[in-house]
């Protein structure tokens, strides 16, 4: 009588189903992780370098360091 109430246990295949349905979940997750970081921090930081370089000059900013006394092998220009 108790045997009707109650479903058979699945015996045969059980790690396998679980597994796939396992795999399936970790994939979407890590690609939505994948996803988040592209979209949430990659692209912002290359965003922010190329804003940062557009107007950046390499040459003035070694003039400031240098009359700052920075370097040790490229001494202050005379004025």
């Amino acid at each position: 009588m108790s045997s009707a109430l109650l479903p058979k246990p699945q015996m045969r295949g059980l790690l396998a189903s679980r597994l796939r349905k396992h795999l399936i979940a970790v994939s979407l997750m890590s690609l939505g992780i994948i996803l988040g970081f592209k979209f949430g921090v990659s692209e912002p930081r290359k965003r922010a370098y190329a804003e940062f370089y557009k107007n950046y000059d390499a040459t003035k900013e070694f003039e400031a360091m240098r009359d700052a006394g920075i370097f040790q092998s490229a001494p202050p220009k005379k004025k």
